[in-house]
This record gives structure tokens, sequence and C-alpha cells, in this order.
């Protein structure tokens, strides 16, 4: 059995924010395409929600870097051979039908989470310089569409990583392991 991580408010809160504004900027995204027109609310709800989910994502990022210490990207992130020998392990686990042990920031769970926060990330730091260079009333050309173009089609790569998050956490809890309830409810 791995050590049991209790998760403090502060990492709760960030995740929800997250979860909440990195989905809801994706889901309103489809819509913001009447940036070049003159009259384009789509645009700018997914623009006020996408900063407001880049500025949420910047805060779990800087408390990944100087938060508690069993929060900190140094102490999960799957880049030495034994974590990433964890992955592996993982994943002959899961081709033998059977579920990882949970463990949060181990193994495969911390190989998913950081390519979800390599994926937002990017997604936020294109969203914001597209919200800084974008001029709504007219179309994006050259260097500019080339960038939006990047983040549309990064866009698709959301709805797959929330499957493999939401869908182990599902998994988990259908196989009587309730990991959910420490994000939620601190048990």
């Amino acid at each position: 059995m791995t050590e049991a991580v209790r998760f403090d408010v502060p990492t709760r809160a960030l995740h929800l924010g997250v979860a909440v504004f990195g989905t809801w900027a994706w889901w309103i995204g489809e819509d913001a395409g009447d940036y070049h027109k003159a009259s384009h609310p789509n645009y700018t709800l997914h623009e006020c929600v996408g900063l407001t989910f880049a500025a949420v994502l910047a805060l779990r990022l800087a408390y990944g870097f100087f938060g508690p210490k069993n929060q900190r990207f140094s102490a999960w992130m799957p880049y030495t051979r034994e974590r990433f020998a964890k992955v592996k392990e993982d994943l002959r686990t899961l081709l033998r039908f059977k579920m990882p042990e949970p463990a949060a920031h181990r193994g495969l769970n911390a190989a998913v989470q950081s390519v979800g926060l390599l994926l937002f990330t990017w997604q936020a730091v294109c969203g914001t310089l597209l919200s800084l260079y974008i001029v709504p009333g007219t179309r994006a050309t050259g260097w500019l569409h080339t960038l939006k173009e990047l983040h549309q089609t990064a866009s698709v790569w959301i709805p797959t990583y929330l499957a493999l998050h939401v869908g182990a956490t599902v998994l988990h809890a259908l196989t009587g392991r309730q990991i959910w309830k420490k994000m939620v409810f601190m048990e």
C-alpha cells in the first residue's frame, strides 16, 4: 500500500479552479470564432473565462514550485528513472486488466497530470497572447493566425485528457477506492 497524500485547502481550491475554468473555456471556445465580426460576444466571453483560467493556472503552477513539499512538481513529476519505472509498472498492471494502486502524484497518475498541466499551460499561454494581439472585428493573419490555429488544434486534446482524468477517478471509485473524496472532502 502506498502512502496517503492529504490535499490541503489551497491544492483543492486550485484544482477546482483549473477544472472549472479550464473546462468552461474549452467548452465555449468552439463559439469564439466570431472574433473577426463587429459583434463578438462569444469571443469576449471565451477571452474573459480563458484569462481567468490562465490566472488560476499561474497560481497552480506557482504552488507547484513553491507550495508544500509533497505538492511540488519536484516531488512527483515523472522525470527520474525510478518515477518512470513506476509509470511502466502501472501500465503493466492495466494491461493485466487490473487497476494500479491509487497514489496521488505517483506513477501513471503523475504522468497523466503532468501531460494535463503541459496541455493546459500551452492553452493558457497561447490564449493570453491571442487576447493581447487579436483585434476584435478583424481577422488574424500571419504568426497570429498560426498561433490561433495551434490553440484551436491543441483544444482537441482537452476532452482526451478529461476522459483519462475523470475516467480513472470513476474506475477507481467502481473498484472501491474513493480517491475523489480526498480532493473533495479531505478524507
